[in-house]
């Protein structure tokens, strides 16, 4: 079975800002001219962060353009978006941003292979200043390597 899955945007200051420990696929509730937006490629996880409120996942701030042919239901490019998570894995992020004092953090978004656009979050822990400094120094000694 070949999963074939079109990466739409990624959150790439998060692999530098964060040490990422845990990651899950979550859906997401959106309207049809934002599945349209997401398709073309325009949205930006940039700013965006996610809460828990009421036992329910929420993503703040994404921001998803609107769809230019959409004449009907114009919705706000940067409103709260539910996410769709099992209860047990809510209960799971709960568990470790209160105990562990964790992040959750959205990575990436993509379309499946049945077409549905995922939001890949993260649980990470905030690199202190000397983490960012070592990642750098890593990666300037492999570009060193390649060269």
């Amino acid at each position: 079975m070949v999963i074939l899955v079109k990466i739409i945007s990624k959150n790439k200051k998060v692999y530098f800002n964060y040490e990422l420990l845990e990651k899950f696929e979550a859906g997401m509730i959106l309207t049809g001219s934002e599945i349209k937006s997401i398709r073309l490629g325009e949205v930006s996880l940039q700013e965006s962060h996610i809460t828990i409120i009421k036992n329910e996942i929420f993503i703040i701030n994404m921001n998803i353009t609107s769809y230019k042919f959409s004449s009907s239901f114009l919705v706000s490019p940067t409103r709260s978006r539910k996410l769709l998570l099992s209860k047990s894995e809510i209960k799971k992020l709960q568990k470790e941003l209160k105990l562990k004092g964790l992040t959750i953090i959205p990575t990436k978004i993509y379309i499946n292979n049945h077409g549905f656009a995922k939001l890949e979050i993260a649980l990470g822990r905030g690199k202190k200043l000397h983490d960012k400094r070592e990642t750098i120094k890593l990666r300037e000694a492999r570009r060193q390597i390649k060269t």
